[in-house]
């Protein structure tokens, strides 16, 4: 027992001087010379600075998306109130998943639309054009023309002595060429040349005709007409009177069938 307290005695005392030896001491720290400086040891810079300006458009160089830090919503307008009404429409009628995917159907809707007017507009004007009623796109239709063409329709019941003379008094000598023209075909339907038919073309009217010399005579006579009317020639005094007395003997030689 005796040596247990001595043990322990011993141990106390060696802790006590250990934490003795480990206790740091705080040491005073260097002292530092002073140093003094006088007015002769200020370096003076004596180096030339140049001036920094901005750019006068420096701004723009800044108005990218990349440089908006604070975005706007945009405000709606009516036509965005009335997608969103549509939508909200559809959404009840067909029961989309999502507000986003009624708008798109919407949208989509519009573009389908769009489509079928433009398409039918550009088929009105394309069938106006093709049945010769186009010209109020481009200006006024002229009178004249147009009764010229129905002229061919009714080619039974003109009086081409006297459309003639008419056009000739107003110096139309074209007019008056095709009147001739027109007065040629009435004549050989007349006395059964040929089956007068609106849609037929000169060579169905000469593939009708039997007889070489009338062949050879409706041949050229189509030739002057074509040449004078279709080429829009205007013809002088001289050549007229020959055409004319061309075609005069062509009505004789086929009103005497």
């Amino acid at each position: 027992m005796t040596k247990f307290f001595f043990i322990l005695s011993f141990l106390f005392c060696f802790g006590i001087s250990t934490a003795q030896d480990s206790t740091i001491v705080p040491e005073d720290p260097p002292k530092i010379a002073t140093i003094k400086y006088t007015e002769k040891d200020i370096q003076i810079d004596s180096a030339t600075i140049e001036a920094k300006h901005f750019d006068k458009n420096f701004k723009k160089k800044y108005t990218g998306p990349e440089f908006i830090y604070e975005y706007k919503v945009p405000e709606k307008n009516w036509w965005d109130n009335f997608k969103q009404w549509l939508a909200r429409l559809f959404s009840n009628l067909f029961r989309f998943k999502s507000a986003q995917t009624s708008l798109n159907f919407v949208v989509i809707l519009f573009r389908i639309i769009a489509i079928l007017v433009i398409i039918t507009v550009v088929y009105f004007i394309a069938k106006n054009i093709s049945n010769q009623e186009g010209k109020w796109i481009f200006g006024k239709p002229d009178k004249k023309t147009l009764f010229y063409t129905d002229a061919e329709k009714n080619i039974h019941l003109l009086d081409f002595e006297k459309l003639i003379r008419e056009s000739i008094e107003n110096n139309e000598k074209r007019i008056a060429i095709r009147y001739y023209y027109l007065w040629l075909l009435k004549t050989m339907a007349q006395h059964n040349y040929i089956e007068w038919d609106i849609e037929k073309t000169n060579s169905d009217y000469l593939y009708e005709l039997q007889q070489p010399a009338h062949k050879e005579e409706f041949t050229y006579l189509s030739y002057l007409y074509n040449y004078i009317w279709y080429g829009e020639f205007e013809i002088d005094d001289i050549r007229f009177s020959n055409t004319e007395n061309r075609f005069k003997k062509a009505l004789k030689t086929f009103g005497n069938g």
